[in-house]
């Protein structure tokens, strides 16, 4: 019997990690889950992989291994026209050759093991998989061909052929010796893999990291309709789902996140009778599946689940913590889910954690387009905008590359580019997994940047402000802060950190404080919302109303515009605040993360579209129809209701228990019970506890409810408030506002008090022995511990039990000697 290191082909399922030097990672990879993995129920296609002894044995026999070294000798990989010569040359080479007959008569056999297990003719993906490729320390998967729906031994053969020839691309060549690889320590791999039909159904790409802020705890699902080269290359923006792994391991329905994507177009099969070669085709998506997710909440956590196993087989072959980079498709024909290939993140996974860099813009410009951030960096310089790879020899070192999309033979000047923009593409997309390698900024998916950026002009690429990556005109400053973990004094008070959008949360999780003192719920609402929520909720209504009323029509057309796929529109609205609040709670948990609930004032409900419809003009905005006093009022009470639905999922069907509710702007004890009222009659009782749904049915976490101590009522009747309230966060801006009579906007009466105040300092020293006293929760939650140290040292004199400070604080507080 032919040993492995002698033998030509092997089939998956006699594959294993340690066979990387003789499959290469991806089809090694392939072998340890068929082997190890399937019987834990992650499903994987068969298949069978050519050998790089295979490989060597060609390259002798058609006497490449001495003509490839000529060819590419003395190779300055910056002439790039040099090294387009030599590459076309060298492929020229490998086509022009014959595979050893021995290697077909192997394909050969292989494919028909395939077929009796499924069925004549069967469809199969060919791909390369180079023995320096996929390993940790070594990215760029993806340089060598791919070719799909393949049918009958001599295409299959033919392909392979094709995949040996791709090894030396311009772009493989040039990445090998980027990293100081030997051409030819380097071999190559062939996987022909049963074909998943997920033209009739979905695919995509799993990260078991958040791969732009190195946050462990979150499975990221991203999948588009067809095939998956679409995802994989960028050509599509797709749906992207996150999944919180603790809450997945307690068996809970922990999909904190989905956003929408593109989808426009889809790679299918060319037809069902396609033979050969080039099975596949592009074809545009209807505008019913553009506007519905291509995959549902049980298949997102299935694919969650397999992902983890993924992660936890691997990590312990390797013997350290080990992300994965995953691709995932559905059979269309079965509703099968398939993982068709599993290689190591190579980026976050790398980095170190002691040190973390934050970039912050220190200054203002024109916005020009805007898309998905990949990375949280900034870069600057002038934009070269090009239409293709062909022209890439214009590209300059320090420009920003502004294309449509990219792909590997970009490669070249990629790595001499300040920041990268494409139209096309999110962040599973070739862009973006090269640009995170590079460590430089990148904006994908703007649909507009070759169009309105020009060659020549000074831009600023920003990814630093969460997931929306913006351009703006010329070159604006920014900073850049190292934060030293190691050198972080143990603080005498507790510090947490103030969130105000959910695309913070997972940047900031690195932060040593704990949990959130203050999460914002009106930052969500504007900013991922911007609808009243009673023009959702009387959607319905608007719409009849639209029929004769021209103005409500263009209501109800930007209502609808903004919610696809939702017919219940409010449900829009409590999806998106339930998403926004548990990725704040994700990220520190299981720390306690304090979420406000909206304290928008008249004048800025009325702001949001529909506004003008249900809220009053009033003088004084500040002391008006706010907080508290609407929640339980008739005309908004359905409105607060459904920011209750909103946590009560949070907690109880995402497990997120750290989530405490706070009740801002409550101006007394009275009102404080009809607020609770209304918390219960839409489901969050106070001291109601939340199953567990995992392993132990044991209640966990009765429900705290905080009130905003901003009032001097707060201060005056604490006690009847503490008897109602498990405790207090200081808002110390409205509350210096309020005692000392100033409006906090008027520069004019800045001089004449601040929170140090003596009037001040009083009534918080009284309500923190108060609270103290009771043993309730007591925080401040404004920036003045942050502007003024002796501020500080009063409160810690004081036993305040929690400081929460705006994220860019938090670092030079705790760095205070």
């Amino acid at each position: 019997m032919m040993s492995k290191r002698t033998a030509l082909a092997i089939p998956f399922k006699e594959l294993s990690l340690k066979d990387v030097p003789l499959v290469g990672g991806k089809n090694a990879a392939l072998g340890e889950m068929l082997g190890a993995l399937v019987k834990r129920g992650v499903n994987v296609p068969d298949g069978f992989a050519t050998t790089a002894h295979a490989y060597r044995i060609f390259l002798k026999r058609a006497k490449l291994d001495r003509e490839i070294p000529h060819i590419l000798e003395g190779l300055d990989t910056k002439n790039l026209a040099d090294l387009a010569r030599r590459g076309r040359a060298v492929r020229e080479a490998i086509l022009a050759a014959e595979l050893p007959v021995e290697l077909v008569r192997a394909i050969r056999d292989g494919y028909r093991k395939l077929e009796r297990k499924y069925g004549g003719e069967t469809d199969v993906a060919v791909r390369s998989s180079a023995t320096a490729e996929d390993l940790p320390g070594a990215s760029f998967a993806g340089q060598q061909e791919t070719y799909l729906n393949i049918r009958g031994a001599e295409r299959i053969a033919e392909a392979t052929k094709k995949c040996i020839a791709s090894l030396f691309t311009d772009r493989a060549i040039s990445y090998r010796v980027d990293k100081k690889f030997s051409h030819f320590d380097a071999a190559l791999s062939v996987g022909i893999q049963k074909m998943v039909r997920s033209d009739l159904a979905s695919s995509g790409v799993i990260f078991t990291i958040d791969t732009e802020t190195g946050f462990e705890d979150a499975v990221i699902v991203t999948g588009s309709w067809g095939l998956g080269e679409m995802v994989v290359q960028g050509k599509v923006v797709p749906d992207e789902f996150t999944v919180w792994k603790p809450g997945l391991a307690r068996n809970l329905r922990a999909v904190i996140g989905r956003n929408l994507g593109g989808k426009n177009v889809k790679l299918v099969y060319a037809s069902s009778k396609s033979r050969g070669m080039g099975g596949t085709r592009t074809v545009p998506v209807s505008s019913r599946d553009r506007e519905r997710f291509c995959l549902t909440e049980t298949e997102t956590l299935t694919l969650a689940r397999w992902a983890v196993t993924i992660e936890e087989h691997f990590s312990k072959l390797h013997k350290r913590k080990q992300p994965m980079d995953i691709e995932w498709a559905k059979d269309g024909k079965t509703k099968e889910l398939f993982i068709v290939q599993a290689r190591p993140e190579t980026v976050r996974s790398l980095e170190g954690k002691r040190v973390y860099r934050e970039y912050r813009m220190e200054g203002k410009g024109k916005l020009l387009t805007k898309g998905i951030a990949v990375g949280t960096k900034i870069g600057a310089g002038k934009a070269r905008v090009l239409a293709s790879a062909k022209k890439i020899t214009a590209f300059k070192p320090g420009e920003v590359l502004v294309t449509s999309i990219t792909d590997p033979d970009w490669e070249p000047i990629m790595k001499i580019a300040s920041a990268i923009v494409t139209d096309k593409g999110g962040r599973t997309s070739h862009a973006a997994i090269v640009s995170r390698e590079l460590g430089i900024p990148c904006v994908v998916g703007t649909e507009n940047a070759t169009s309105t950026l020009k060659t020549g002009q000074m831009v600023t690429v920003d990814c630093s402000s969460g997931d929306e990556g913006r351009v703006y005109a010329g070159k604006i400053p920014f900073a850049v802060k190292e934060h030293h973990l190691a050198r972080i004094r143990k603080p005498k008070v507790n510090v947490a950190v103030n969130i105000g959008t959910p695309d913070e949360a997972f940047k900031y999780h690195y932060l040593p404080v704990h949990g959130v003192g203050l999460g914002r719920l009106e930052f969500i609402i504007a900013s991922h919302i911007g609808i009243h929520p009673l023009a959702l909720l009387e959607y319905p209504k608007l719409a009849r109303e639209a029929k004769r009323d021209p103005v409500v029509r263009k209501l109800v057309a930007k209502i609808a515009a903004a919610t696809p796929g939702y017919r219940n529109k409010s449900e829009f609205y409590v999806d998106e605040l339930a998403e926004g609040v548990a990725k704040i709670a994700a990220a520190f948990w299981p720390h306690e993360v304090i979420i406000r609930f909206s304290d928008f004032k008249t004048n800025e409900y009325r702001a949001l579209t529909g506004g003008d419809r249900y809220e009053p003009a009033e003088e004084n905005p500040m002391l008006g129809w706010r907080g508290a006093s609407r929640y339980y009022h008739p005309a908004f009470e359905r409105a607060f209701g459904l920011e209750v639905k909103a946590l009560r999922r949070v907690r109880e069907k995402f497990g997120l228990t750290n989530v405490v509710p706070m009740v801002p702007f409550c101006r007394t004890p009275e009102e404080g019970r009809r607020v609770l009222a209304a918390m219960a009659k839409y489901g969050l009782k106070r001291g109601k506890t939340t199953p567990r749904l995992g392993k132990s049915r044991d209640d966990i976490n009765p429900l705290k409810i905080y009130v905003m101590c901003e009032i001097p009522s707060n201060v005056l009747r604490a006690g009847e408030f503490l008897d109602i309230f498990d405790g207090m966060s200081i808002g110390s801006n409205d509350l210096t506002q309020l005692i000392l009579g100033l409006d906090r906007d008027a520069g004019a009466l800045a001089h004449i008090g601040n929170e140090k105040d003596g009037a001040v300092k009083k009534m918080i020293a009284e309500i923190i022995a108060e609270c103290r006293k009771r043993k309730k929760y007591i925080g401040i939650c404004g920036q003045a511990p942050s502007d003024y140290p002796d501020f500080a040292i009063f409160l810690a004199k004081q036993k305040i039990g929690s400081i929460s400070l705006n994220p860019d604080a938090v670092m030079p507080f705790l760095m205070r000697k």
